[in-house]
């Protein structure tokens, strides 16, 4: 019998999760499905539970629904624990594994994919939402000399820095002014199309802007490339991040690079 997965978010329609574990599906010769579910925005809970109940083996989740997830695994990985945000979901006999992904993906997709160092270097996280939280242990781990989070709202982006220690910066965006070596969008702006409030003084042509958000140019790439910098959108970390998903379902890890490049 073909085991089940699938991915869930509000909104869901633009996610190419489906497409990209039918290729690792393929690659690997595993028997699965994987499908796109829209939960309602109060109803993410009962949508999982139906899911697991018809026979699903696992789920990834996506916006807005990570924190909630995170409330609901009876069992936490020690990066999701430290993220508090879970994006991918193992049905197993003695209750659900709650992990998260993202940041393994966005450190394996700059330094792997897009060869960028993130020691020694300075990063802005733009957000605070579950999406920055997700990916703050993978780049401390990965020792950068500053760690700067900025947010609409200074007193969250001040709740992340304090959970997390290890002299993170938390500011407005307002308050930002110097260059950072690598700029990564985790805000919700993208998906509504709109740009952060931010100076053109954060960028340099040695700047990597990284937009967690694919499949579109958005105003934040194109605003960092008008001040000189390099570019990079967030399909290589979708891929890199569902391989992360993948291994933990099945056991197998994927080749990610034939993935990226069919997709691009």
């Amino acid at each position: 019998m073909t085991d089940r997965y699938a991915v869930f978010g509000h909104p869901i329609a633009h996610s190419k999760s489906p497409l990209i574990h039918a290729a690792f599906a393929r690659q690997t010769g595993q028997d699965l499905s994987y499908e796109a579910i829209l939960a309602p925005l109060d109803g993410f809970a009962a949508s999982i539970a139906a899911f697991a109940a018809a026979g699903g083996r696992g789920a990834n989740v996506t916006v807005p629904f990570k924190e909630e997830a995170f409330r609901l695994a009876d069992r936490l990985s020690p990066r999701a624990e430290r993220a508090g945000a879970v994006n991918t979901l193992k049905f197993e006999p003695d209750g659900v594994l709650g992990d998260n992904t993202d940041g393994a993906g966005l450190v394996a997709d700059l330094t792997r994919n897009l060869k960028r160092m993130i020691a020694g270097r300075r990063i802005l996280l733009l957000g605070a939402g579950g999406a920055a939280r997700g990916v703050i242990g993978p780049l401390l781990d990965e020792q950068p000399t500053t760690l700067v989070i900025a947010n609409r709202t200074v007193g969250r982006a001040q709740d992340l820095a304090e959970l997390f220690d290890h002299g993170i910066r938390a500011c407005g965006f307002d308050a930002l002014d110097s260059p950072f070596d690598l700029v990564v969008n985790a805000t919700a702006a993208s998906l509504a199309g709109e740009l952060p409030p931010l100076s053109p003084q954060l960028f340099t042509p040695d700047t990597l802007a990284y937009d967690m958000m694919y499949g579109r140019d958005t105003p934040f790439l194109a605003f960092a490339r008008a001040q000189g910098a390099a570019t990079a959108d967030g399909l290589g970390m979708l891929v890199e991040q569902a391989a992360e998903a993948f291994h933990l379902w099945r056991g197998t890890r994927p080749d990610t690079a034939p993935v990226i490049a069919s997709l691009r």
